[in-house]
Formats: structure tokens, C-alpha cells, sequence
């Protein structure tokens, strides 16, 4: 979680200068354990005070079920039953949301069980109200864009060298990225950029961050992080490196997710 509260008032400035009467959508990118959720959560409690109907969407309560990925899995690629790439999360769900919400209808905001891997029960949705005119949505690669297909060509880690020799997942990722997520991400109004200071805090950060499932038994060991967070690797450093220089607000972090001034 950030600790530096000057993340938070920043962020706002820049969704303040924004919002208006119409539904406002910001987006908020950052890597893993950067302190996504946290800043969403902040921010959505500030707008509510000041009396602007907020509602906040993580990209992760977007995931396709657990059938489906296995399905996926089966017929594109071993690696798209694991969640966390583009590819594996239900777009057009998350297009219907906003769409509801631009047309000032409350909307389900869908929920995913990370304990269980699979999408939350109906009864564990919540629900935007129709009047929303902010809504947040954060995700680790919300707003990105697709590489070029020579950047695809090397691995740049074990997991893509081993079970990806043929760059066949990656080319999906990015078409995906090309394709339907083009669609979702031009809805943003906004995006705002918590950068890590390199993609090797990550590790770290996510190893904190799976500390609550821990504690209920349901968390990976520091070696299965260590794997799952190579599915994520191409796509951070991609995103630490082009998308600073286009975000509507970029917000540097350190190690310990202050504020770098």
C-alpha cells in the first residue's frame, strides 16, 4: 500500500480537473503489490465525502471463470489457465458495465475469489448505483499497449524459454492487447501510473501481498510467486518503460512505495 499520502493527493488532483456531470473513468496501472487497490480505495472514499457517486472496478474481478481458462488452456495455450494476462480476463463483461454506467443504469461490478481461483458467486457482486460519475479501474496492465512483434521474438525469462519456445502465448497476449482490450482501455477518460522503481521489487511486493491469503491457507509459497509473476514479467517492463511518457499523471515510487520526489 502506499505510504506516503501525497500519492493519494496527487492522484486526486488529476481526477478532480476531470470530473464533470458524465461518467468520468480513470484508469490506475501499476505493477503488482505496487498499492493499486489501496490508492482506488483512498480515492473512492475522498469522492464519496465530497459527495460524487464513486465505484471501483479492479481489472482482476474481470478474470474469465476457471472453466473457461481451462478451456483456453486446452485450445490456444497451456498458459492461459493461469489468470493475469490479457486474454484471460472477460472484456466484454467489463464493457457492459460501462455502458450501463455511461447511460446512468446501476451495474453488477462483478467479483473474483483469488483463494478459489474462479469468479465470486452473483450474491458477492456489488453494485454501482445508477447516478455513478466516477469510476475507477485499476489493474496491473490497464492502459497498455501492444509490443512490437520483434520485441516478441526473445524470451525474457525461464517460464517464457520453457513453456512458451514457439512465442505463441505471447503473440496472443499482444493480440489480445491489440484487439479487445483496445476497446476497453479507449474507454479511459484518465490513466495514472503508480511506476515501480524496476520490475525486480515486484517479487517482494507480491510476497507481501499474499500474506492474507497465507493466513487463511489459501496463499502460494515464494516459489510459486516467483513462477507466477514470470507471466507478468514482459508485459511490466513494457509498461514502465512507454507508458510514462503518455500517462495523464505518472507516480514514482520507491521500494518501500513512497513517493519519489
Amino acid at each position: 500500500m502506499p505510504s506516503d499520502p501525497a500519492t493519494l493527493v496527487r492522484a486526486a488532483e488529476t481526477i478532480r480537473a476531470r470530473l464533470g456531470e458524465q461518467l468520468l473513468v480513470v484508469g490506475i496501472c501499476g505493477a503488482q503489490g505496487s498499492g493499486k487497490s489501496t490508492l482506488s480505495e483512498g480515492l473512492a472514499a475522498l469522492f464519496r465525502e465530497e459527495g460524487v457517486a464513486t465505484a471501483v472496478l479492479s481489472i482482476d474481478d474481470l478474470y474469465h471463470t476457471k472453466a473457461v481458462r481451462e478451456e483456453l488452456g486446452r485450445t490456444v495455450h497451456p498458459l492461459l489457465a493461469t489468470r493475469g494476462v490479457p486474454g484471460t480476463h472477460d472484456v466484454a463483461l467489463g464493457l457492459k458495465l460501462l455502458d450501463e454506467l455511461a447511460q446512468g443504469r446501476p451495474a453488477l461490478l462483478p467479483r473474483f475469489d483469488k483463494g478459489e481461483d474462479d469468479r465470486a458467486p452473483l450474491d458477492q457482486w456489488e453494485r454501482a448505483p445508477a447516478d455513478t460519475r466516477l469510476l475507477i479501474l485499476e489493474g496491473w496492465c490497464v492502459g497498455a499497449r501492444p509490443q512490437t512483434a520483434a520485441a516478441l521474438v526473445n524470451p525474457v525469462n525461464d517460464l517464457e524459454r520453457d513453456e512458451d519456445p514457439s512465442g505463441a502465448w505471447r503473440r496472443h497476449v499482444n493480440d489480445q492487447l491489440a484487439g479487445p482490450y483496445r476497446a476497453l482501455f479507449d474507454r479511459l477518460d484518465a490513466l495514472i501510473l503508480l511506476a515501480a522503481p524496476g520490475f525486480e521489487i515486484v517479487l517482494r511486493w507480491r510476497i507481501q501481498q499474499e500474506q492474507t491469503l497465507r493466513a487463511k491457507g489459501q496463499g502460494m509459497n515464494d516459489a510459486q510467486i516467483d513462477r507466477f509473476i514470470q507471466h507478468y514479467e514482459r508485459l511490466t517492463r513494457h509498461i514502465l518503460n512507454e507508458m510514462p511518457e503518455r500517462a495523464d499523471m505518472t507516480l514514482p515510487l520507491n521500494a518501500d512505495r513512497s513517493l519519489r520526489i
